[in-house]
């Protein structure tokens, strides 16, 4: 992956109109979390969308995993993993709720998170 300078995501910050991004973006610039960040002030196009059933086969019992993006409720999963996202959608809640699964907001500090994008 290419350089990634604080610059460019203050840019890129500069369009976003959604305030709680803003601070995230802005936080996670400040905690060195520049790839994250880089990928959360990406362009509506670019943004990251996921599916419980590509966490389910992309993880392995245990995972911390963080989606700089939404988390959609398709599938299912069956094994324990930590998910830190932007956001999730109704149904995916539901899921992870009914599975026992921990969801978190984005600022999860450990080295051995797997970034899904």
């Amino acid at each position: 992956m290419a350089k990634i300078s604080k610059t460019q995501i203050e840019k890129k910050l500069e369009r976003k109109t959604n305030p709680g991004l803003r601070e995230l973006i802005r936080s996670l610039k400040k905690q060195g979390k520049l790839e994250i960040a880089n990928l959360l002030a990406a362009s509506k196009r670019k943004r990251i969308i996921v599916n419980i059933d590509r966490l389910s086969r992309e993880t392995k019992q245990g995972d911390k995993i963080i989606v700089p993006g939404k988390v959609l409720g398709k599938g299912s999963i069956q094994h324990n993993i930590i998910i830190a996202a932007f956001s999730f959608s109704q149904e995916a809640i539901k899921k992870l709720k009914s599975s026992k699964l921990e969801e978190i907001s984005l600022l999860i500090n450990d080295k051995d998170t797997k970034i899904i994008s």
